[in-house]
């Protein structure tokens, strides 16, 4: 926990109105990084990070001090994004959705390899996704991971490695990496 974070949420807790657009400045890249990569669709991503911080306000009273805001709001977010995608498995998929599909390309040979690995990376179950992300996209350590997801650290270093080994698999499958450079991992 920082100092300034609790000043923010108190200021916002008052209802002003700066202190809640610098906690959206804050966060916003955060949120909406995150709930792209997980929902894959722009447009999705955006109606769930307005989610988030409309949720993210309307609990604000329940923030513990005592804890870092990032990994909550950021807890949040995971938890708005499941919730999003079991709603959408029960809701087909509009055919205007198919053109936000958030799509990786690379201006080099790398562009292969990249659209590989985020075909792995969809395929990867929920909570190994989430933590792969959070690691590796936006470089939080395993204790705020740990906080964000509500999870011992132990259980994030673990998700963290299968999800690794599976994209390595996938891309040893489909021929992107050599036997040889999997060991060298």
């Amino acid at each position: 926990m920082t100092t300034d974070d609790a000043i923010l949420v108190r200021r916002c807790l008052t209802g002003n109105a700066e202190a809640i657009g610098q906690l959206v400045s804050r966060f916003n890249g955060d949120v909406y990084g995150l709930c792209v990569r997980l929902l894959h669709h722009r447009q999705d991503a955006e109606d769930v990070a307005q989610e988030v911080f409309l949720r993210v306000f309307r609990s604000l009273g329940g923030w513990d001090p005592s804890r870092p805001l990032r990994p909550w709001v950021l807890g949040i977010t995971v938890n708005r994004c499941r919730t999003w995608i079991a709603q959408r498995k029960r809701r087909p998929e509009l055919v205007d959705y198919l053109q936000d599909v958030v799509a990786g390309s690379a201006p080099d040979d790398s562009a292969e390899l990249l659209t590989e690995i985020h075909a792995a990376l969809a395929e990867l179950r929920l909570d190994y996704r989430t933590v792969f992300l959070l690691f590796h996209e936006q470089s939080q350590p395993y204790e705020e991971i740990a906080l964000t997801l509500g999870r011992p650290v132990g259980t994030i270093k673990t998700w963290l490695h299968r999800a690794r080994l599976e994209i390595l698999d996938r891309l040893r499958r489909r021929g992107m990496v050599s036997e040889e450079e999997n060991t060298r991992s």
